[in-house]
């Protein structure tokens, strides 16, 4: 192609696969001025033009805005410069978009009403600010008075979620219900009388280490039972009982009697609320970690077990 050569904007039109009309746009506007123009006032225009209507092209494609794009051009702006801008713009979208799908994919889910929708989507859309002010206030309500033990302090840590900048849609449906939770009057003060029953037993032990709950105990030991299938009602499952009441004995520095046991019975349907469970599923899900494991079968075992040895 010769440089010197001039071409029309039907020419143009023909090399570039752009209208004649689209081309006089940005012709009009400066962005692809001609070169000359013809005897009879038609514009003229070189090859260079060819090669700036497809840069053209490619970063309204990429959604830049016409000052934008004259200035790239004209080289006023360097490129590298505006498209990080444009790429980071659009990382701001994609995550509002994933936002607002995650909460329009729990609407279709649950069959929400209009005002569970709108506030889903007002948790969806908080900063992370909000997010941790939320949460913030959940564990005070749970743990406040408490968190200066070492085993709360620890506890607070282990319940705060912390939704990722780039969340997946599933963390997002899982953040939006853990926040419902957090927020339910009633499971604040299941939580909270959980943490109150578990510092009880901590003072009584004289000193500052964490001690093994007795969740934990009857994890430990009554795991093996369920997975031998033991009958809790049995005699074969009488040790099994014997040991993890013993261990609850010790820890509040009393005999192992029917009434200690009954007291057990208590605090084990306590901790084996289901929404404790669930509350501790989503966090997992919405920090990427591992689904925790259910205690729920070896909370019923125990109780069921307990039942049947405290019957008068």
């Amino acid at each position: 192609m010769d440089g010197d050569t001039l071409y029309s904007i039907g020419e143009l039109a023909r090399r570039t696969g752009l209208t004649v009309k689209t081309i006089r746009f940005y012709s009009d506007r400066g962005i692809v001025a001609p070169t000359d123009r013809s005897p009879a006032g038609y514009r003229r225009y070189t090859i260079d033009a060819v090669a700036r209507l497809d840069l053209v092209r490619t970063l309204r494609e990429l959604g830049l805005d016409l000052p934008t794009i004259r200035k790239v051009v004209d080289r006023e702006l360097a490129l590298p410069a505006v498209a990080a801008a444009h790429a980071e713009a659009l990382a701001v979208q994609i995550r509002v978009l994933s936002l607002r799908r995650a909460v329009l994919t729990a609407v279709a889910e649950r069959g929400s009403t209009p005002e569970e929708t709108e506030h889903m989507h007002r948790l969806a859309q908080l900063s992370e600010d909000g997010r941790r002010r939320l949460i913030g206030d959940f564990l005070d309500a749970v743990f406040g008075g408490l968190d200066a033990a070492p085993a709360f302090a620890g506890a607070m840590r282990s319940m705060t979620p912390e939704l990722p900048d780039n969340p997946e849609e599933e963390q997002v449906q899982a953040w939006v219900e853990l926040a419902e939770l957090s927020l339910d009057p009633d499971f604040r003060a299941a939580v909270r009388l959980m943490a109150e029953e578990q510092a009880a037993e901590q003072a009584l032990g004289g000193t500052t280490i964490p001690r093994r709950d007795i969740a934990a105990a009857v994890r430990d030991q009554v795991g093996p039972a369920l997975t031998a299938g033991i009958d809790p009602a049995s005699p074969r499952a009488d040790p099994i009982v014997a040991a993890f009441t013993a261990h609850y004995a010790h820890l509040l520095g009393r005999p192992d009697d029917v009434e200690l046991r009954r007291r057990l019975v208590t605090r084990l349907e306590s901790v084996n609320d289901p929404r404790r469970e669930r509350y501790l599923r989503l966090l997992a899900v919405v920090n990427g970690w591992s689904a925790p494991e259910s205690l729920a079968p070896v909370l019923d075992w125990s109780v069921q077990a307990l039942r049947a040895r405290t019957r008068q």
